[in-house]
């Protein structure tokens, strides 16, 4: 009986080691596939080879392997030279069924048309993805001169009213681990000092919404408030609104607004059991 359990155990652990290569290959392969994914969604412009070589330091070899599968799958698409790349469509339906399959949602939308009926005012609706905070909804203002939809976008927590609820959240440590190295400034009002923001940090779980002006956009405030139906909160809400509305009672009215429909929201998911 030892003996074949020796036998047993020893066949299973030659089978691993035989297995590790392959799976490994698998491994990287997988996580290459994504990162080029990513670095196309994330880039204005598409892509050459090169460029992307450049950005991510993979063996053109890999590169041109993993594109042209790509392409065939309809994941990534190219220009009409054939030369640069960019997102395809079948990364939509990814995606769409993301959002399809969120319960939270659902209750979102309702929120997200509520409040824009009554502040009048740009709302959208995020989720914390690591250091950045990943927007599932929008509804635009019903006088919006530009409609271009954030939804599926991703931008520096730091930056936004919506990522430092959010952070508010965690520990300091944990902020900390989730920043990047530098702070870089996307406007002159952006914060780029540690200090300075766990400083604001501070501030909103005093107040409990965070708040910021031409940080991110010139020309634009936000106001947003957690959706604390998970502890701690991933998603949140927000108000974007001109800048220099953004004071006085408009303020005090675009707070009270969101704080209280973002409570709604919260209490709704809760009562349904949603988390």
């Amino acid at each position: 009986m030892m003996a074949v359990n020796t036998a047993d155990a020893s066949g299973m652990a030659m089978a691993d080691i035989a297995r590790t290569p392959s799976d490994a290959a698998l491994v990287k392969s997988a996580e290459r596939t994504v990162r080029i994914l990513e670095t196309l969604a994330a880039s204005p412009t598409r892509l050459t080879i090169s460029e992307l070589q450049e950005r991510m330091g993979y063996p053109r070899s890999s590169l041109h392997a993993l594109i042209r599968t790509l392409r065939e799958l309809k994941w990534v698409e190219a220009d009409e030279t054939g030369s640069a790349f960019g997102v395809g469509p079948h990364a939509l339906l990814s995606g769409t069924a993301y959002l399809d399959r969120d319960r939270a949602l659902r209750y979102a939308y309702e929120t997200l048309e509520d409040l824009r009926a009554e502040i009048g005012y740009t709302i959208h609706y995020a989720r914390r993805d690591d250091g950045h905070v990943l927007y599932l909804a929008s509804r635009e203002s019903r006088d919006s001169v530009h409609r271009l939809s954030r939804v599926g976008r991703r931008l520096p927590a730091h930056l936004t009213a919506l990522g430092r609820v959010l952070f508010a959240g965690l520990t300091p440590d944990e902020v900390d681990r989730l920043l990047p190295a530098a702070l870089v400034p996307v406007t002159p009002h952006t914060i780029v000092d540690r200090e300075a923001l766990r400083t604001e940090l501070d501030a909103v779980r005093e107040r409990g919404w965070a708040f910021e002006s031409e940080q991110g956009t010139p020309g634009v405030a936000c106001v947003a408030a957690a959706v604390d139906y998970r502890i701690p909160a991933t998603d949140a809400v927000s108000c974007s609104m001109p800048a220099h509305l953004a004071n006085g009672d408009e303020l005090d009215r675009v707070v009270k607004a969101v704080v209280t429909h973002t409570q709604r929201l919260s209490a709704t998911l809760r009562r349904h059991g949603i988390r």
